[in-house]
């Protein structure tokens, strides 16, 4: 199993109470920290509002953050979970990957979807298209990205997005174009959209609900004439880890006294159940356990969330040292 590490970014309010001064270098700090393995990846997010409600702390931009973190790091690769298709002009977005994946050296993943977070949509002025259309929106921006990235060159008049001879030199150093992950579960059209274009996938990864998805998008390839085996399926994961049981009660119940003082009293017991029923909570042998199983249904590539990352890095460590060398 391969792994990536989400790096803090304030959009999980996963920087409260950091000064804003020390941000970058405390963002930098846990990326560096992967370097040192067993993280193939690091991620963001692309996001403008906090969750689970908008707040007043920090949210960082992501290409910003790919930028500069291709220019601070040497190993590890560079990914979004996910990129949203409309708060970008595709052939834009399409030239700003490629910039970064020169800085990068050949390190950048393009994490792509729909997007789906009403409030800072409409907040930012560009209204909340319907479902259908967002979806649109994601195929045909995906193709002018191929075309960029592959021939240098896009023109394509579709129902959404318009270009005509868009030009985009230097192509990226990665053959073949910056890595396509198509994120999100959507049965009929992400999922197909996928089968057509991506190299990963990125969807739900409880068990039940990988293998549908799984299911699904085998179909999909067979219809547009894909390997599916070809296509790396990964799934996100909020991870709580600990020595022992009382640990990771103990990192639980941080978690609620951390976001308490920031979002309302509904929002965090929405919260606090959502990390306690997250998956991935429990010593290190009980999460290989979980993996393993995923792991034999296909989920070969996971990306990991602590929580506490931008303050305690020992969940991390314990995961580097107990857990992925059972899975590696």
């Amino acid at each position: 199993m391969r792994f990536g590490l989400f790096i803090p970014q304030g959009w999980r309010l996963d920087l409260a109470g950091v000064d804003p001064k020390d941000h970058w270098q405390t963002m930098l700090e846990v990326a560096q920290a992967a370097e040192a393995g067993p993280f193939e990846s690091v991620w963001v997010y692309d996001h403008f509002h906090t969750v689970p409600e908008p707040t007043e702390e920090a949210t960082h931009e992501a290409w910003t953050l790919m930028a500069a973190l291709a220019a601070a790091t040497s190993r590890v690769r560079l990914g979004q979970m996910c990129t949203c298709m409309a708060y970008r002009n595709p052939a834009y977005l399409a030239k700003v990957a490629a910039t970064v994946d020169i800085v990068s050296g050949g390190r950048t993943e393009m994490g792509i979807g729909a997007g789906w977070y009403e409030h800072e949509w409409r907040a930012y002025g560009y209204g909340f298209p319907s479902a259908g259309e967002r979806l649109g929106m994601l195929d045909e921006g995906v193709q002018i990205m191929r075309d960029l990235w592959t021939t240098g060159e896009a023109t394509l008049d579709g129902k959404y997005y318009q270009v005509n001879g868009a030009i985009s030199r230097p192509l990226p150093l990665q053959q073949g174009g910056i890595p396509l992950w198509i994120a999100g579960g959507g049965e009929r059209k992400t999922l197909r959209t996928a089968a057509k274009y991506a190299q990963y996938t990125n969807y739900d990864g409880t068990p039940e609900v990988f293998t549908r998805k799984s299911q699904l998008l085998a179909e999909h390839c067979r219809e547009v004439g894909t390997d599916f085996d070809a296509i790396v399926r990964s799934a996100n994961f909020n991870i709580v880890i600990g020595e022992t049981e009382k640990e990771v009660e103990d990192r639980l119940n941080w978690i609620t006294d951390h976001l308490k003082p920031y979002i309302s009293a509904d929002a965090l017991e929405r919260t606090t159940a959502q990390w306690r029923n997250s998956a991935l909570v429990g010593t290190p042998e009980q999460i290989a356990e979980k993996l393993t199983a995923l792991k034999g249904l296909g989920m070969t590539y996971g990306i990991f969330y602590f929580a506490e990352a931008a303050y305690d890095r020992s969940g991390i460590e314990l995961f580097a040292n107990r857990v992925a060398p059972e899975l590696a």
